[in-house]
């Protein structure tokens, strides 16, 4: 073996190592927990090199090395393919996405899981509707002067909100409405929706136009917020537990995460590889977020929307990787049919 794959397989080793056990690494536990082939010196010697060329350094005055964000950036782009999920882990995947009744419940569902599977908090990029097109409308009239305005997508999505109205509606006239407003939205993507809106009030009798105008205004707001970039996410309680791989608090992790704007940026700009995974790894990462690593597919229609994880750099990538990959895949393959 030449020296460069096994100082490789050495670097491997010490992540993988450090990963599980959160303890610097030794030349002697390398030899003794690894089959490197090789002697303590050996190790020694090529630990040495590898701390030169910045992959991994001492803490301390510890006589082991944990990786650097360097270290585990050569670790992650060495990692020739993904690992497959287990026979039961796809079949854990494949119930929970299976049975949801709506994508709100399924966008709940996947984020809940993906932090299950990697034990980190697992965020959603919520999908651009624009491919989707208008199924269906529902006027329902509650209680006085209160109408329930529901919106319903081809991709299953249903919006709903409660319309404060000045006068009180009939069921007849909401029908009568409802048909009106079907008539010219049906089928229309979400992007195309505003402009039909504006004129749908003009179409109906004027004593209902009044109604009419307050309809389209709710209608336009259920499509704007649909439109919204917005992320949903699920296990903060597992970066809490994690406070021991941060140098600082994780206040402005949790903070960052809760505004969602530099994650949004992140996962926006973050460009996917031959694997089809975003991995931006600590110091990479801006601000907040620069003492965690994110993991990330693309998914959905277009592939525009991202989903992932965020968790301290001592990460196992693999794993990680693996079900972020296998979770946005078959997100994907519901979401198309």
């Amino acid at each position: 073996m030449n020296e460069m794959p096994r100082r490789l397989q050495v670097l491997q080793a010490i992540v993988e190592d450090y990963v599980s056990s959160r303890e610097p690494v030794g030349s002697k536990a390398l030899v003794e927990r690894h089959q490197l082939g090789v002697s303590s010196a050996t190790v020694r010697n090529d630990m040495a090199v590898l701390e030169e060329e910045g992959l991994i350094v001492a803490p301390h005055t510890s006589s082991g090395r944990i990786p650097t964000d360097k270290g585990y950036r050569l670790f992650v782009d060495s990692l020739s393919e993904v690992k497959p999920l287990s026979a039961a882990e796809r079949r854990a995947v494949q119930a929970l996405l299976d049975n949801a009744d709506d994508v709100d419940e399924m966008m709940a569902r996947t984020v809940r899981l993906l932090s299950q599977l990697t034990h980190q908090v697992a965020v959603l990029q919520y999908p651009h509707l624009d491919t989707a097109t208008v199924r269906h409308l529902e006027f329902v009239a509650l209680a006085p002067h209160r109408v329930l305005v529901v919106l319903i997508l081809s991709n299953g999505k249903v919006d709903q909100r409660v319309l404060a109205t000045e006068q009180d509606a009939t069921d007849e006239q909401l029908l009568a409405l409802k048909q009106v407003f079907l008539t010219h939205l049906d089928g229309l993507t979400p992007a195309a929706a505003p402009a039909v809106l504006a004129v749908v009030p003009t179409q109906v009798p004027e004593q209902d136009a009044g109604l009419a105008r307050s309809l389209a205004h709710m209608l336009d707001q259920l499509i704007a917020a649909g439109r919204e970039d917005r992320i949903i996410m699920a296990g903060t309680a597992y970066l809490a537990r994690s406070t021991g791989d941060f140098p600082l608090t994780i206040g402005p992790i949790l903070e960052a995460l809760e505004e969602q704007v530099v994650l949004l940026r992140l996962l926006t700009e973050m460009e996917q590889d031959v694997r089809g995974l975003s991995v931006s790894i600590g110091s990479e990462n801006s601000g907040s977020l620069a003492d965690t690593s994110v993991v990330a597919a693309s998914y959905g229609p277009g592939s525009v929307a991202k989903l992932g994880v965020v968790g301290p750099t001592r990460m196992d990538y693999p794993g990680t990787m693996a079900a972020v990959r296998a979770v946005a895949r078959y997100l994907s393959r519901i979401l198309s049919q």
